[in-house]
């Protein structure tokens, strides 16, 4: 049976690393053939200490931690790579909770052939049980939130973009090279398209399913989403070809700006403006009634909308933002 190295970037995770590794310790794959390396960007929290305390209580599960000085998520996961030893590298995160079976089913489709990378869904979570916590999970996973991305809307096994958190063989990367640590985001996307690039198959099997804690605070999503949309532009200059419409955000709020612009001048682009910030806002108040109503959530009513808007509005003005300081080389 092949070795297993679980790799984990981590800073300041202790409210959640315990549960990732308990989650690891249940796995049905052998716990004698398994590794857990965590690369700990210097966290300031007690996260290490939830570490070293998980590590006395289960000696059975193979757990180290790696110090990542350049406290960045590409950073991380290459430094965990290069202090493993097993076969196949699996690719998790410290927000996770994958379910029993997900190392087990993951080398099973990788010795299957199925793919070069392989991942399955998210089922996204609140980080907390507050009513924005809860907004935040509900609209991560709303397809008006989410777009057509697969690992979080689901589907039918199939060859896709990309995977939120990859299993491979070492050769892979060998084959493509590493993460790469000039990204501050959009490490996974970017590796994945190097796996099509170089004629591989990413495959997404939704029976391989893990639990995502999503932000806790409307603060945290707008620091995530701009994140997201900054890196975003950088890593699609370089691969132009994997655009996907639900990145038209940042043109979205583009047109928000140039019609307000024109709207000075032009009425009638005061009525365009009008039109589609009022379509957009009934799109957002259908998504906080539809859940608001399957989770019988009423705080969901307004928290979904808000929470759309926000990953929407962020991501595509960190787009924009980041296009325009490429340009200008800020």
């Amino acid at each position: 049976m092949k070795a297993v190295s679980i790799i984990v970037p981590c800073y300041n995770e202790q409210a959640t690393v315990g549960l990732l590794l308990e989650a690891l310790y249940a796995q049905t794959y052998p716990r004698q053939h398994l590794e857990v390396v965590i690369a700990d960007g210097m966290s300031t929290d007690c996260t290490r200490k939830e570490i070293a305390g998980f590590k006395e209580a289960h000696p059975g599960l193979r757990v180290r931690v790696v110090d990542n000085a350049k406290r960045t998520i590409p950073a991380g996961l290459n430094r965990a790579i290069e202090a493993t030893e097993g076969d196949y590298i699996v690719r998790l995160d410290a927000h996770a909770s994958p379910y029993a079976d997900y190392v087990e089913r993951c080398v099973s489709e990788l010795e299957a052939g199925r793919g070069d990378n392989v991942g399955g869904i998210w089922e996204i979570q609140p980080g907390e049980q507050t009513w924005q916590a809860r907004s935040i999970a509900a609209a991560a996973a709303h397809p008006l939130g989410a777009g057509d991305a697969r690992y979080r809307v689901g589907g039918e096994p199939q060859a896709v973009d990309t995977v939120p958190f990859g299993a491979f063989h070492r050769s892979l990367i060998e084959r493509i090279g590493a993460f790469d640590e000039s990204l501050l985001s959009n490490e996974d996307y970017e590796f994945n398209a190097r796996v099509r690039k170089a004629g591989g198959t990413v495959w997404l099997n939704p029976a391989i399913r893990s639990k995502y804690f999503a932000r806790r605070s409307f603060g945290e999503l707008t620091r995530q989403y701009w994140r997201y949309g900054y890196w975003k532009a950088r890593m699609l200059r370089r691969y132009p070809e994997t655009f996907r419409w639900r990145q038209l955000s940042g043109f979205f709020v583009l047109s928000f700006f140039v019609f307000g612009i024109l709207a000075l001048r032009i009425p009638a682009a005061g009525w365009l403006l009008a039109i589609e910030a009022g379509l957009y806002s009934l799109a957002l108040l259908a998504a906080g009634i539809q859940e608001a109503f399957r989770k019988r959530d009423l705080a969901l009513l307004w928290g979904v909308p808000l929470a759309i808007a926000i990953m929407h509005l962020t991501w595509g003005a960190a787009f924009l933002w980041s296009l325009v300081a490429s340009i200008l080389r800020l």
